[in-house]
């Protein structure tokens, strides 16, 4: 007579073995890249570096119930543990701060309850209706637990979506994180700053509100792009790896993530975004542009079944919807595409609303040389300009910055010029006329673009001078980019230097004005005030940026000392009195290559990512999915509201503004403002505009730019200060909100005369 245990484990034993045989489909999206490997299901269970895998017949794992073990090459260790008993249940005690859950997945699985320490944390559905079990699958995950033990329990629910009589659970593997606590890192020796006048303390007024700082949140995808895309979600970006969320049933690489409530929605994205640029367009699309070919070995091409993002186009249509329910990501990279490969390039919004795409490497690789250099820019849409039908355009800037300069910094002028750096170069380009006017050098030989990024903004444009256009680098390195990769370090100094030039006549015969930053910093990500001021967070002290490149190497990571406390800029300050750091939170989270920082809709500065690393990884420094907020003063008391503003900005056209004041309009001001795409340390189309106003009693009248080179047409947050405190930031259109202008001809000329490597 056959016992009802022995019946569960035979049953057991058949559903696994059934499959055990079967052809393997293929990859998940059914599409597989010349070169790529063998394609099969994707198969999420990864040991990231810094995590440490329990396979279901460790010693570890404790077993209730009747529970039938398979062996097959297809599991984690070859076995797996499987149960239809309802009375079956699975401990596991371990120390760390997360734990993955991976097992199989498909037409036989049905419910599971978990619990950590004692208490309920979820509901698993294993169910999938696939034809056969997907293997090695995430099936439950939970991370930022608190450090040390914890008692994971999985108990069957015995409910299953199917029509069948029993449900099957079962345990392939667990992975644990425990990531170390960062180290101190040694004192990095600083460099001796110029004289200057005594500084003083600009954080707050005496018994006043101070600078806060909190971690709340997570990403779920790395933070390597960010851009606030509505009043209420910033769009996250990363390249393809093993993140913490899925969708599709593989891990994500793009998401929403809620400004309000912190939640997080994975997006679907074809094609490698790895190190793309970004802009919005006039009618308020955003642009993802560029990226990496498919990655083919460690993080298994055919499996994630990403498509060559080098060319890449992807689209994000507005999506101001509070659920975020519509929100996606297009491609079509037969229709929609670059002329040209890019890596590392820059995107900026011109006053017709187009996007000029610049520079970049036709590869993916390091630092860029002469062989993958593309000195060029094109348009979306394409455009014929200078007879270029659609297709690249060459810059001779471009050719005599190499080697460090990728991600050129870049903005559009009042006059309708752009001015950009890289290297340790500027100019200021008439791209209608294709002239260059080189600039002085920048002093000291700092270098601030990729990968000895430092970090740029357009200063305020005020009609007070006729928005007359002044520009900040800060930070970056000396270091010679010409020396090998193993002669650079990651104790190289970074640089504490940051320079402004006033782009007029005058201003450039005076050249540039130099300072000193309390800390040198390589990567720091400069951030816009609706008060005029900046704040300077993120980087390191030492090294460049990048990882697996150069000696001394912490983990991966180029950089090292991470600079873990702000730094607040007020321009208009005196020269010698601008910065101050007293009294300014300090992080215990380094934020290292691929960190980000963002002004929000609230008035606070949101902080995110830091990624030194191949792949996931839990090491220092490790993968970082937390947010951190930097909350001003301003935030800490009483704020003008704002009650009714029009949607649309014209330009030179009154908008009209309801507010309630604090203060009655005290030293009120109007100001538009692009938060920017950040990547890399760089703030593409960041920008503020104060406009001309007046109050009278709550309504402040106010004029729209004066045109669309003051401020080019697109989304902008428009902001009233009252006394040096804003009111929360609404979403406005300035312009028309039409298409950019459309040459289907030089569109056509594009597609036939290019190829696309998908």
């Amino acid at each position: 007579m056959v016992t009802r245990s022995a019946l569960l484990g035979l049953l057991s034993l058949f559903f696994c073995l059934a499959v055990a045989d079967k052809p393997v489909p293929d990859a998940w999206n059914g599409h597989t890249d010349a070169g790529s490997t063998t394609p099969k299901w994707f198969t999420p269970y990864h040991v990231a570096p810094g995590t440490k895998s329990y396979d279901s017949a460790s010693p570890l794992v404790h077993y209730t119930g009747n529970w039938a073990e398979t062996h097959s090459r297809s599991y984690v260790d070859g076995s797996i543990q499987t149960t239809f008993d309802p009375n079956a249940e699975i401990t596991f005690s371990f120390d760390g701060t997360g734990i993955e859950w991976f097992g199989n997945v498909g037409p036989t699985h049905g419910t599971a309850y978990v619990f950590i320490d004692g208490q309920q944390v979820g509901t698993v559905d294993a169910y999938r209706p696939t034809d056969m079990p997907k293997k090695q699958q995430r099936v439950w995950w939970r991370f930022g637990l608190t450090p040390g033990k914890h008692v994971l329990k999985i108990r069957n629910a015995r409910k299953s979506t199917s029509n069948l009589p029993f449900s099957l659970i079962d345990l392939d593997a667990f992975v644990v994180t425990q990531r170390p606590p960062e180290l101190d890192a040694a004192p990095v020796e600083k460099k001796k700053a110029r004289a200057q006048p005594p500084g003083q303390n600009l954080m707050a007024a005496p018994n006043g509100p101070s600078w806060g700082l909190v971690q709340k949140g997570s990403t779920g995808v790395h933070a390597m792009q960010l851009v606030v895309i509505s009043d209420t979600h910033a769009l996250v970006v990363d390249k393809v790896e093993h993140n913490l969320v899925d969708v599709d049933h593989h891990p994500a690489w793009a998401a929403l993530y809620n400004l309000d409530t912190h939640a997080v929605k994975p997006l679907r994205v074809q094609s490698n975004s790895f190190c793309a640029g970004g802009s919005f367009l006039g009618n308020g699309t955003l642009l993802n542009v560029g990226g990496n070919p498919v990655v083919e070995d460690h993080t298994s091409a055919a499996d994630f079944g990403d498509l060559n993002g080098m060319q890449a186009i992807r689209l994000f249509h507005p999506c101001d919807s509070h659920s975020a329910r519509d929100c996606a990501i297009y491609e079509h990279h037969s229709r929609i595409r670059m002329a040209s490969p890019r890596w590392y390039n820059s995107v900026m919004r011109l006053d017709d609303g187009s996007a000029m795409i610049i520079g970049g490497s036709k590869r993916g690789g390091w630092i860029n040389n002469a062989t993958d250099n593309n000195p060029t820019y094109e348009f979306w849409p394409p455009k014929n300009v200078h007879g270029s039908n659609g297709l690249p355009i060459h810059l001779q800037f471009l050719v005599d910055t190499l080697n460090s300069n990728l991600f050129p910094i870049s903005f559009l002028l009042p006059d309708g010029k752009i001015f950009m750096a890289a290297n340790n170069d500027a100019m200021i380009y008439d791209w209608k006329t294709n002239n260059e006017r080189r600039l002085p050098s920048l002093p000291n030989g700092v270098r601030v673009t990729y990968p000895m990024a430092g970090t740029g903004l357009l200063l305020p444009l005020t009609p007070e001078n006729n928005y007359q256009p002044e520009v900040l680098l800060c930070g970056g390195s000396a270091v010679d980019d010409h020396r090998a990769s193993y002669e650079l370090s990651s104790q190289d100094p970074a640089s504490n230097q940051c320079v402004r030039m006033v782009l007029t006549e005058e201003g450039i015969t005076k050249g540039w004005e130099v300072e000193q930053m309390p800390d040198a910093r390589i990567m720091p990500d400069a951030v816009l005030l609706p008060t005029g001021d900046i704040i300077i967070v993120n980087g390191g002290a030492t090294g460049v940026s990048g990882y697996g490149n150069v000696k001394d190497q912490v983990g991966q990571s180029n950089a090292d000392h991470p600079t873990l406390t702000p730094v607040l800029y007020r321009p208009n300050a005196p020269t010698g009195q601008r910065f101050s750091s007293e009294s300014m939170p300090k992080s215990d989270i380094p934020r290292l290559y691929h960190s980000v920082a963002t002004l929000t809709p609230s008035g606070m500065v949101m902080i995110a990512g830091s990624n030194p690393n191949l792949d996931r990884s839990e090491l220092r420094y490790g993968t970082e999915y937390r947010v951190e907020w930097l909350s001003p003063p301003y935030m800490g008391v009483k704020r003008p509201k704002v009650f009714k503003t029009p949607k649309k900005v014209r330009y030179g056209k009154q908008l009209n503004i309801k507010v309630d004041w604090v203060k009655g309009g005290k030293d009120a001001k109007v100001v538009l403002m692009d938060f920017g795409y950040v990547t890399h340390a760089v703030h593409a189309n960041s920008r503020m505009v104060v406009l001309k106003a007046r109050v009278d009693k709550d309504m402040v009248y106010a004029t729209g730019p004066p045109n669309a080179r003051v401020y080019p047409p697109g989304p902008a947050f428009v902001f009233v200060v009252e006394d040096g405190v804003p009111t929360r930031g609404i979403k406005v259109m300035v312009g028309d909100g039409e298409d950019p202008p459309l040459d289907t001809e030089a569109w056509a000329n594009l597609l036939k005369e290019s190829k696309v490597d998908q």
